[in-house]
């Protein structure tokens, strides 16, 4: 790998690691860390030949690996690999925005013991870059075979995300289970969000309903944010918080309803991941 841009932060019990550049650069780390892995346990050989080293490439194994998690009966495997590969050779910001996802998860995570781990491994990951998927048919008028998309998406990885919401690039959506996001919400650059998350609407209103989160935010396990408010760049929201209204760039909040308790301890929390809170003064 010739072309690498930046270091992985150290994590606890593991030394620094670079990160690679881009799509090119990743795929020749994935296929190294796989045979390694295969070298290392022959059980796995199967499972990973089918899931990478058989492939020319990472939108085909990508594609492949998220047709054979949703497929059933009438979505067979195939067609969702074809419908994948398409929409990414249509939209490459989809694989840029794909590649900074699976950097972001990799390095934000300190469970996350490996780019091969983090690809095979993260219904999280998996569960966004379906969305992906499902917001390029939605964008093209393709709206019931988005919706069923995003149905089955819902049932095989417990995450709930409309196709209509747009996401920016490098999001990490931690262990995922519970996360929903409503039809007008909308999901900036690097944002991190946590498990039982709901990006939601008040139950009162039609139309642009939902929350607007901003670059860098970071929104901790259980929050729930709802209505047509807006959460500023580099914005915290503290655990099983409930947000009613606009929050400020920088501000931490937490409670119910949530109120203010401080302000940027990090350039952006989303990329810090650090859901403590400042301590009263009593």
């Amino acid at each position: 790998m010739n072309d690498i841009i930046r270091a992985v932060p150290e994590q606890a019990g593991a030394s620094p690691e670079a990160v690679p550049a881009g799509e090119a650069d990743l795929w020749e780390l994935l296929r190294a860390e796989a045979r390694r892995a295969v070298a290392g346990d022959a059980l796995l050989k199967v499972y990973i030949d089918l899931s990478l080293l058989r492939h020319d490439g990472f939108v085909a194994a990508l594609g492949a690996l998220l047709a054979r998690k949703l497929a059933e009966r009438f979505l067979p495997a195939e067609r969702l690999a074809d419908l994948a590969v398409e929409a990414m050779a249509d939209d490459p910001g989809i694989v840029a925005a794909t590649v900074a996802d699976l950097i972001a998860t990799r390095t934000r995570d300190p469970a996350a013991e490996s780019y091969l781990s983090t690809f095979l491994y993260y219904k999280g990951f998996h569960a966004l870059q379906a969305h992906r998927l499902g917001h390029w048919l939605w964008r093209r008028g393709r709206r019931d075979i988005a919706r069923l998309l995003q149905s089955r998406v819902s049932e095989v990885f417990a995450v709930d995300i409309h196709p209509a919401v747009p996401a920016g690039r490098g999001v990490f959506i931690d262990h995922a289970t519970g996360v929903v996001v409503g039809e007008t919400a909308v999901i900036g650059n690097d944002v991190s969000m946590l498990h039982g998350v709901t990006l939601g609407g008040t139950g009162k209103e039609r139309g642009d309903r939902h929350p607007k989160v901003r670059d860098g935010v970071l929104i901790s396990v259980g929050a729930k944010v709802l209505g047509n408010i807006e959460v500023g760049r580099g914005a915290k929201i503290a655990a099983g918080s409930v947000v009613l209204k606009d929050v400020p760039p920088c501000a931490t909040v937490a409670g119910v309803p949530a109120r203010i308790v401080g302000w940027c301890s990090d350039e952006v929390p989303a990329l810090a991941m650090d859901q403590s809170l400042p301590e009263r003064k009593d």
